[in-house]
């Protein structure tokens, strides 16, 4: 499992108008450890160029790949070429800000590639694919259609994970239903923990 993780500082940007900017670092500190703790004992390494992540990586118990100056596109192709030197056959990439992620898991298929786009059918939020057949990275806005034609495995598979479609860029994304329960409280700010205050 390859998980590109920017700098917690600079992570969330797009919550500003909800969220402090020690509860933008905290909430991307929270959601990178969800994804790694559903990983359970898959291999995981962290592609960053920060040494706070970096830090917190290693505390994690992953293995660090530094890619400084690279973007996230060079960082995640840095990346895979790394896992594959490795000699696992396969790699998922996925990114760190999915606050349901325990459906990554089992994602690797043989000899297929297998994309997660986001629910706007938009963005990239995870792909898996053998490590002898790379997708290069091309993430940006429609990276879900540059990854998906970049495909040349003999099977290719769209999954449209209602989990793992879920990630949190912008404050809409924070009142999705399916997160009501799981957005940790707190987050005073958000309207999803006001709902469930007020149930109390």
């Amino acid at each position: 499992m390859l998980v590109p993780v920017k700098a917690f500082t600079e992570a969330k940007q797009r919550l500003a108008t909800v969220l402090s900017a020690a509860d933008r670092i905290r909430l991307a500190r929270w959601l990178a450890d969800g994804v790694v703790r559903s990983l359970g004992s898959t291999p995981v390494f962290v592609v960053c160029d920060d040494p706070d992540v970096r830090r917190w990586a290693l505390d994690a118990g992953t293995t660090v790949l530094w890619t400084a100056r690279l973007g996230l596109n060079g960082a995640v192709d840095d990346g895979v070429s790394a896992v594959a030197a490795e000699g696992y056959e396969h790699v998922v990439v996925s990114h760190a800000d999915l606050p349901l992620p325990s459906g990554l898991v089992g994602l690797a298929r043989p000899d297929t590639s297998t994309f997660v786009p986001d629910r706007r059918l938009d963005g990239t939020n995870v792909m898996s694919f053998p490590a002898r057949s790379p997708i290069p990275a091309r993430y940006g806005p429609g990276s879900f259609g540059r990854h998906l034609a970049s495909a040349t495995t003999p099977a290719t598979e769209v999954r449209y994970d209602h989990h793992l479609s879920i990630d949190l860029d912008s404050p809409s994304d924070l009142t999705h239903p399916l997160l009501r329960e799981v957005l940790p409280q707190w987050l005073p700010t958000i309207p999803v923990n006001h709902f469930t205050h007020r149930g109390r």
